[in-house]
């Protein structure tokens, strides 16, 4: 690629950020549920996740199939479990989608080499030198050079070059055929007019809540309704009292552990460093102080020039002796830092902007930078400490290293002497062999799964593995946290259903929330009705004892105490005229009824205001629905084709599950 971009002199723009084409696929897999359905398709390499052809005669001969791996499936899920944290349980859907997310894109890079969009070398090139990053690149004009390109490449976007560059030419094909596809839409004036007369529309209404708190203390059922409740709904009821189980066991400590913890020798310390050395590994970092003057994306010039004129006032007041830290705290746009005086920790460079990390390792510590631009706006920074990329010496490590390898071996020591502890269980008895070790065997009461044992630290472990033992089964053995356990199950309560006496306060629980629904419907249907003929809210509400509210003048992105969001039930106020009622909008846990008091609709000059950013909303809204259409359209003649195979093996986890 540096030789496509020294083939022009001109060359003062490079790289960007590979977000278009995931930005494409991730709006078409939104607004297409459904679409990777895949019928009885298949392919039997477990190493390919799934491959893709074009359809019809010519694509079953022509050679021209991409196959998407497996590995690069796993990949992608693991990160994307990794970035969300999300629960393990997460695991199946996000494979799915991870594939789903692959498969579409394949299809979509078919189609568009289909229509000729492939982008070439000169293509590509163009747009690399009107790029967004070209200052970190070039610089004043001046490429950086080829190792540096590298570096930058792999920190800011984790890739070779190579598949970087494939990329951006696979995402800019995919933008191509998304503009070709959505390039007929258009949106009449008026209706980016009367868009922006509804959205634009205010209102102002009184409101009276009824609350389901409120509903719940008037239903106070005798003991015979109950009675009635509880017997009607025998089979929900059937084993509400979960299963319990008595334990007997003992355990120990891993620090208790007979003979002591075992220790670690210098030569096993040797060995580990030797073996993970990567672990060690230092990234170049640097600790900064900073003001920043922001300047929001795709602003104006005029706009970039006066935040570059207000911090190269800051930068004068600086060189003149001002305290640095009270002038990022009074000027600076960075909340995260300003109310530190401007100060970051200790931050590995790749994982800043790169103008900011290039700037401040430029500087000695206690130096200050002139202004560097950076994709947030202008910086003057200042260098407190940093540290080139190194290896950690095993001097440095020792301690954490013994620390690690000590807790490994009293971990396996404890589970060898639990499992020995528990073969001679099988055969002496649980109590004869807790006698013979000087260790307290212990008999629960009846516990439940999600129970606690009070003198276990952590007595999860124990009550799954006794859950999942039969009872008067031999010795097992558990992790209690600090140590094991050794135990059996000695009886069983199965789950039950429970007597009315003892369980009442959960029956009455359970009928209070099974009638709510109807009595606060009830309710609002009544204020609404009687304000309705009374022609005023304020008076229904008094007469049935309810607050009567007054909203701000607001529009559909409002969010109204005790009511929620505009968008929702209570859109239907917009509708109204001024003095009308609504009726009952129930929201669930709430109700209300409102009456209209004012509406302020946009005047013309408002509309006109606004129209431009209204109908490129408007046109953003139907390229997006355009595109959906087409990409379903698409997927379908590639299932039908047969054009797309999936492999029969499921995956392996990408987690290690």
């Amino acid at each position: 690629m540096i030789r496509i971009l020294q083939q022009d002199n001109r060359a003062t723009k490079a790289i960007f950020a590979v977000v278009i084409g995931a930005a494409i696929i991730t709006m078409v897999i939104t607004l297409v549920p459904g679409i990777f359905d895949n019928g009885d398709t298949t392919t039997s390499d477990s190493s390919v996740y799934a491959t893709v052809r074009s359809p019809g005669w010519l694509g079953r001969f022509s050679g021209d199939t991409t196959s998407i791996k497996t590995v690069d499936v796993q990949r992608t899920a693991e990160r994307q479990m990794q970035q969300q944290q999300l629960p393990d349980f997460y695991l199946q859907f996000v494979m799915s989608r991870a594939g789903q997310l692959e498969v579409e894109r394949a299809v979509l890079e078919h189609e568009a080499d289909h229509l000729g969009l492939r982008v070439s070398d000169d293509d590509l090139r163009r747009y690399l030198q009107n790029g967004p990053y070209s200052q970190y690149l070039f610089p004043g004009g001046t490429f950086i050079g080829q190792e540096q390109y590298i570096n930058f490449v792999e920190s800011a976007f984790h890739l070779p070059i190579a598949q970087f560059e494939s990329e951006v030419k696979a995402d800019l094909e995919l933008q191509r055929l998304q503009a070709l596809i959505t390039g007929g839409v258009s949106v009449s004036d008026s209706a980016v007019r009367a868009n922006y007369l509804q959205t634009g529309t205010k209102v102002k209404f009184d409101y009276a809540v009824v609350s389901s708190a409120d509903i719940r203390s008037t239903i106070n059922p005798s003991d015979a309704e109950l009675q009635a409740f509880f017997k009607a709904n025998a089979a929900r009821y059937a084993k509400a009292i979960p299963e319990t189980r008595k334990i007997s066991f003992f355990d120990f400590e891993t620090s208790n552990l007979p003979g002591g913890v075992p220790k670690v020798t210098d030569a096993e310390v040797q060995s580990f460093y030797d073996t993970h050395l990567d672990q060690y590994k230092t990234p170049q970092q640097v600790k900064t102080r900073h003001i920043l003057i922001a300047v929001a994306k795709g602003a104006d010039a005029k706009t970039d020039a006066a935040a570059k004129a207000k911090a190269e006032d800051i930068l004068k007041q600086v060189k003149a002796g001002g305290n640095f830290a009270e002038l990022a705290k009074k000027y600076s746009d960075d909340p995260g830092s300003k109310d530190q005086g401007g100060e970051l920790p200790m931050i590995p460079t790749s994982s800043l902007d790169p103008a900011y990390a290039q700037a401040a390792m430029a500087l000695n510590p206690g130096e200050t930078s002139g202004l560097v631009r950076s994709s947030f706006g202008y910086h003057i920074i200042q260098t407190e400490a940093k540290d080139t990329a190194h290896v950690k010496t095993l001097a440095e490590v020792k301690p954490a290293i013994i620390e690690q390898l000590q807790a490994q071996k009293a971990a396996a020591a404890a589970q060898t002497y639990a499992t020995q502890l528990a073969a001679e269980a099988k055969k002496d008895g649980l109590e004869k062999t807790a006698a013979a070790h000087n260790l307290h065997l212990i008999t629960t009461d009846y516990v439940a799964r999600n129970g606690l044992i009070p003198s276990l630290a952590d007595s999860t472990g124990l009550l799954s593995a006794a859950f999942a033992a039969p009872r008067d089964a031999a010795p097992e053995t558990a992790s209690t946290g600090e140590g094991y356990a050794v135990f059996q199950v000695d009886d069983i309560k199965p789950a039950h259903a429970p007597d009315f006496a003892t369980y009442k306060s959960h029956i009455l629980d359970d009928y209070r929330a099974e009638k709510i629904p109807e009595l606060l419907n009830a309710q609002l249907i009544k204020l609404s009705d009687r304000a309705k003929a009374l022609g005023s809210l304020s008076k229904a509400a008094a007469e049935m004892k309810l607050k009567l509210q007054t909203s701000d003048l607001v529009g559909r992105d409002a969010q109204i105490a005790d009511i929620g969001s505009l968008s929702g039930p209570a859109a239907v106020v917009f509708d109204m005229q001024k003095g009308a009622i609504s009726g009952p909008i129930n929201e669930g846990v709430n109700g209300a009824v409102l009456q209209l008091t004012d509406k302020q609709e946009p005047s013309a000059a408002d509309i006109t205001k606004n129209f431009d950013a209204t109908k490129e909303k408007l046109l953003d809204q139907q390229r997006q629905e355009a595109f959906s259409v087409f990409v379903d359209s698409l997927m379908n003649r590639y299932q039908k084709a047969g054009a797309i195979a999936y492999s029969k093996k499921a995956p392996a986890s990408p987690i290690g599950m």
